[in-house]
């Protein structure tokens, strides 16, 4: 893709304008670390844009304060860029199942349901629906409805979803699909995570 240019024109009937300012669907995934930071990125450069933002926070527990939150939450109150919303629907981490686990599901499902109506009133121009890939892995909330509901949202809302194994309905659907994969880590050499740079 030389200077930002596409390899493909498609023959949609777009122009150009229209098929650049189309709402995608972003998904974050794979093994690797740096899904939800990316897609954290996303959103500082949605706030610059003036987007309203809202971030739904599944399956991490609504204890956990990650820096990200505190940044956003600043700045989506500074009255400069984009409004930030910031909603925890989880109880506990992404990677482990908990014997709480029908409370986490229905915080989920609760989640998702909010989700829902959000897009419908189109209150959001970002939703960063972090660690969502869980949910529909583990088949807490419905694929087929997700991809229909994202497949049928009105306006111009972008979704970004993060977390390992995004089932491939969804990634069938996403006009964006990163991999994180790992080639190193830290915890590799029995590091544990550390403050600004984990959370």
């Amino acid at each position: 893709m030389p200077q930002g240019q596409p390899s493909v024109v498609p023959d949609d009937g777009l122009t150009t304008r229209q098929r650049r300012n189309r709402p995608l669907v972003v998904v974050h995934t794979g093994i690797g670390k740096g899904k939800s930071t990316a897609a954290f990125g996303l959103a500082l450069r949605a706030w610059n844009q003036g987007w309203p933002i809202g971030v739904f926070q599944f399956v991490k527990s609504a204890k956990w304060k990650v820096g990200e939150e505190n940044a956003l939450r600043v700045l989506g109150a500074c009255a400069e860029g984009g409004t930030v919303d910031w909603h925890k629907m989880g109880e506990g981490w992404s990677w482990v199942q908990r014997d709480a686990q029908m409370d986490n599901e229905e915080k989920a499902r609760e989640g998702w349901e909010q989700v829902k109506r959000d897009l419908a009133a189109e209150t959001y121009r970002l939703y960063v629906l972090d660690e969502f890939a869980y949910p529909m892995h583990w088949g807490w909330v419905d694929t087929d409805e997700v991809v229909d509901v994202l497949r049928n949202r009105p306006g111009t809302q972008h979704v970004v979803i993060t977390g390992r194994n995004a089932p491939e309905k969804l990634v069938d659907l996403a006009d964006l699909v990163t991999d994180m994969s790992k080639v190193k880590h830290p915890m590799d050499a029995g590091q544990k995570g550390q403050r600004g740079i984990e959370w």
